[in-house]
Formats: C-alpha cells, sequence, structure tokens
C-alpha cells in the first residue's frame, strides 16, 4: 500500500489485527494528546487559554497524571482552578446565583481539551479511512481483515460515511463490510457467552470451554469500545 503522511497513521492502527482499529487509533490520539499536553505545550499561551476553558474529563486526568510529572499537571491546574475560582465560582455570593454561571459551570463539567482534540483527529481519520477504502484495493482487502469493529465505532463508521468522500456506489458494498465486522463478531460473541454460561451446568462438567473463558472480557470491549484485563483462568 502507498503511504503518505495521511495515510501512516491509518496503516499503522489497521495493520496488527488486534481487536477493534477504532479503538486504536482513538487510543494512539489519546496518548499522544496527553504527552503534547504535559509537555512543551503546557507552557504555550495558547494552548493554555483553550485548557483552562475547557479542562479535562476523570479519564484524560488520569492519563496525563501517568505521562506527565507531578509539576507540569499542578501547573496545568493552577490556571485551570483560577479561571474557575475568578470567574465562575467566587467564594463570596450576595444574593442569587448567577444563572449564567451555573450554566457555564455545568459545560464546563462535561467539557475535555484532550476530547476534542480526539474528536477532531478521529473525524480527519475517518476521512483518510473512507478515501483509502474507495481508492486502495490493498487498504479495502486489510479492512475487511480485521477481527471486528466495535459498537461505538460501527455506529460512527455508518453513520459518517455518507458525508466523508465514499461514492454513493461503493456505499453498499462499504456498508456491508463494516456490518460484518460488527454483526458477525456480534454473533461470534453472543454463542461464547452463552457457551461459557451452559459450562456452569453440573452436567458440563469436565467439557471444553472452547473460546469462551474470556467472552465477558470481549462483549464489554465491544459494547464500549474499552479494552480490560482478560483473567489468567476460569
Amino acid at each position: 500500500m502507498r503511504e503518505d503522511i495521511t495515510t501512516i497513521p491509518i496503516n499503522d492502527v489497521f495493520e496488527p489485527h488486534d481487536g477493534c482499529p477504532l479503538c486504536r487509533m482513538r487510543d494512539m490520539l489519546e496518548q499522544r494528546s496527553t504527552e503534547y499536553i504535559t509537555g512543551a505545550a503546557m507552557m504555550e499561551p495558547d494552548v493554555r487559554i483553550k485548557t483552562n476553558e475547557k479542562g479535562f474529563c476523570y479519564k484524560h486526568f488520569g492519563m496525563m497524571l501517568k505521562c506527565g510529572t507531578r509539576l507540569s499537571n499542578a501547573l496545568i491546574l493552577e490556571s485551570h482552578l483560577d479561571k474557575i475560582k475568578t470567574e465562575l465560582m467566587p467564594k463570596n455570593v450576595k444574593g442569587k446565583p448567577d444563572k449564567k454561571k451555573i450554566a457555564a459551570i455545568r459545560t464546563l463539567q462535561k467539557s475535555c481539551f484532550v476530547c476534542e482534540q480526539v474528536e477532531w483527529g478521529m473525524a480527519h481519520m475517518y476521512q483518510t479511512i473512507f478515501s483509502s477504502y474507495a481508492n486502495d484495493p490493498d487498504f479495502k482487502r486489510l479492512y475487511n481483515d480485521q477481527q471486528f469493529i466495535c459498537m461505538e465505532h460501527f455506529t460512527d463508521l455508518i453513520t459518517a460515511a455518507a458525508n466523508r468522500g465514499i461514492p454513493s456506489k461503493i456505499l453498499p458494498e462499504f456498508y456491508s463490510d463494516t456490518s460484518k465486522l460488527a454483526g458477525g463478531y456480534l454473533e461470534v460473541l453472543k454463542d461464547d457467552i452463552t457457551h461459557f454460561c451452559s459450562m456452569y451446568d453440573y452436567r458440563r462438567k469436565g467439557q471444553d470451554w472452547g473460546n469462551s473463558k474470556d467472552a465477558i472480557e470481549r462483549s464489554i470491549e465491544f459494547l464500549t469500545s474499552e479494552r480490560i484485563a482478560k483473567p489468567e483462568q476460569e
């Protein structure tokens, strides 16, 4: 497959054939963004203005603590907390609270700088996926060889495909291929979960668990797009 600056990240996440490629793509963007924020970018005024305004969600605060120093995280928090203290939540309020400020605090609680960066990056990655699928037979084969696509990214892909560069004449093929990667895997999960449950019947004692031992963890990954540790043994 011919590579350029836009397709290399796509190839990197599609080649491993391990889980959902879009989850790997999101994880890559999250890691890059948190490393960027807690690195040299934390001292850039324009970036700090944005992080002060947007804040971070619980998940990405946790990632920042893991990849950045405690000082870098403290400096980011210092200016973010100061903005909230000064503009939204002063210590002494006389009379009724300002409804606009309360609304702004509610909005801030649902806002995250990293989430927005990842969303922006995913939108551009989707565009490259759609373009590659439409124009590169090698990528189309790579796409169809994936282990599965999780439920969240299945809906994202299907929703965005018609508006992101796939010609209408091949949209049905893309829908079909993507549905197989999600719906086909869902059937496998359902069978594995059913087999897992059946193994607790005393009449199945000593029989083969097959691929069902980690069916719970794989099902959660498919449903939530988040991977959790698989059990060492049942």
